[in-house]
C-alpha cells in the first residue's frame, strides 16, 4: 500500500549583509496542507514577537513575518566593541512544518524579538495552541476549532472565534468574541494580573465558576442562577506561633440557560465581563 505523506520544512535563516538600512523587512511563506478539504491543527511556539492568526476562505497556510530592528545607537565602549558598528541579524528565525494537515511554526530567542510580528493565515476551520512567552500580544481572529492559546507577559484578543476555547494570559487583558459554541466542550478563561472580558451567543447553555481575586468584581448580562453552596474550604492549618487559619474559597457556581458544560472564569486582580452577542 502506497502512502503520500507531504511534509515541508522550512527554515528561515537568511543572512543579513553587511552594511543594511533600519527598516523593516519580512518574509512570506506558503505552506501546502497535505489535504486542503480537511481542517487544519495549528501550533505555534513563539518566544518574544507578537502573534497573529487569521481565518478566511483559503486552501492553504501562509506565514508572514516583520521585523524592524532596533536602532543602533552610539556607545562608549573601550572594549573589543570599541570604533565598531553591530551588524543586525535580520533573519526571523521561524521554523515551519506541514504533516497530514499538522502545521507547527516555532522560533528561538532573539534579542529584539519585540520588534517581530508573525501573522499566520489559516482556513477558516482551524483548530489551534498557541503560545507566546515573554512578547507583546495574541490576536486571533476568524476561527473555528479547538483553540488553546496561553501568552505570558502580554495580552489575548480573539475576535468572531467559535468553537472552543481554553486561554490564559500573564499579565494581560483577555478578550473573547464568540459567534458559536461547540456544545457539550468545556470552556476556560483565566487571567492574572489582567480583566476578562468574554461575549458569547445569548443561548449558550452552561454551568459557570466564576472566581475574582484582590478585589476585582464581576459583571454579566446574563440571567445567572447562582447555586447556594456549603462554603468551601481552601486550607486550614495552624503556623509557629499557634494561630489556626482557615482560608474559604470565593468561588461562585451557577447555571446560565439551564446549565450545561463547565465554563470557567478565573482572575486574579482583575474584573471579568461576561455579555451577550447583540
Amino acid at each position: 500500500m502506497y502512502t503520500r505523506l507531504k511534509r515541508a520544512v522550512l527554515m528561515l535563516c537568511g543572512v543579513a549583509a553587511a552594511v543594511i538600512a533600519q527598516e523593516t523587512v519580512g518574509d512570506k511563506f506558503t505552506v501546502p496542507l497535505t489535504d486542503p478539504n480537511r481542517p487544519v491543527q495549528l501550533q505555534v511556539s513563539l518566544h518574544g514577537a507578537r502573534l497573529t492568526v487569521k481565518g478566511g476562505a483559503i486552501k492553504n497556510v501562509v506565514v508572514e513575518s516583520s521585523y524592524k530592528p532596533e536602532e543602533d545607537e552610539d556607545r562608549e565602549d573601550s572594549g573589543k566593541r570599541h570604533g565598531l558598528r553591530r551588524i543586525p541579524n535580520l533573519s526571523s528565525g521561524l521554523s515551519i512544518e506541514e504533516e497530514n494537515n499538522e502545521v507547527t511554526v516555532s522560533s528561538g530567542r532573539m534579542n529584539d524579538a519585540s520588534n517581530l510580528h508573525v501573522t499566520v493565515n489559516v482556513p477558516s476551520l482551524t483548530s489551534a495552541k498557541l503560545s507566546l512567552i515573554n512578547g507583546d500580544d495574541i490576536i486571533v481572529e476568524g476561527i473555528t476549532g479547538e483553540l488553546e492559546v496561553s501568552c505570558t507577559n502580554g495580552g489575548i484578543t480573539m475576535k468572531n472565534v467559535g468553537g472552543s476555547v481554553v486561554a490564559n494570559a500573564i499579565n494581560g487583558n483577555l478578550s473573547a468574541t464568540m459567534t458559536t459554541v461547540a456544545p457539550g466542550k468545556p470552556m476556560s478563561f483565566t487571567s492574572l494580573n489582567g480583566d476578562i472580558d468574554v461575549t458569547f451567543p445569548p443561548d449558550i447553555k452552561a454551568n459557570v465558576s466564576l472566581k475574582a481575586d484582590m478585589q476585582g468584581e464581576i459583571f454579566t448580562d446574563f440571567d445567572v442562577k447562582i447555586e447556594s453552596q456549603p462554603a468551601k474550604v481552601e486550607g486550614n492549618e495552624r503556623d509557629r506561633k499557634g494561630r489556626y487559619r482557615v482560608t474559604v474559597d470565593r468561588t461562585m457556581r451557577g447555571t446560565v440557560n439551564g446549565g450545561g458544560p463547565e465554563y470557567t472564569f478565573k482572575s486574579f486582580q482583575g474584573d471579568i465581563y461576561i455579555r451577550k452577542k447583540k
